[in-house]
């Protein structure tokens, strides 16, 4: 397997493994109080709007040819790191 594949494979596993955990954040909130499905909802809009970022980074990764996917790597690890971060923060806010 090259390079390229093995990291996007790898940025694929997690990114999917992200999802899994989001919708067991909304699933924890459906029966919320008012207020609590108001932040959940704020922070939800935030993770999505943070995956969608990363899953843009990944196909732009999918996309570059030859050596240019390696230009493409720092930014898709800051995508990374900015949603697994946030994910992070929403998993102690709402535990």
């Amino acid at each position: 397997m090259d390079e390229k594949k093995a990291y996007q494979d790898k940025f694929r596993a997690q990114l999917d493994e992200w999802e899994a955990q989001i919708d067991q954040l909304r699933a924890k909130f459906r029966g919320a109080s008012a207020d609590a499905r108001l932040k959940y909802m704020e922070e939800m809009e935030e993770l999505k709007g943070r995956q969608e970022r990363a899953e843009a980074r990944l196909d732009a990764l999918n996309e570059a040819g030859g050596e240019a996917w390696k230009d493409l790597r720092k930014g898709t690890e800051a995508a990374w790191d900015d949603l697994e971060a946030a994910l992070k923060r929403a998993r102690s806010r709402f535990s």
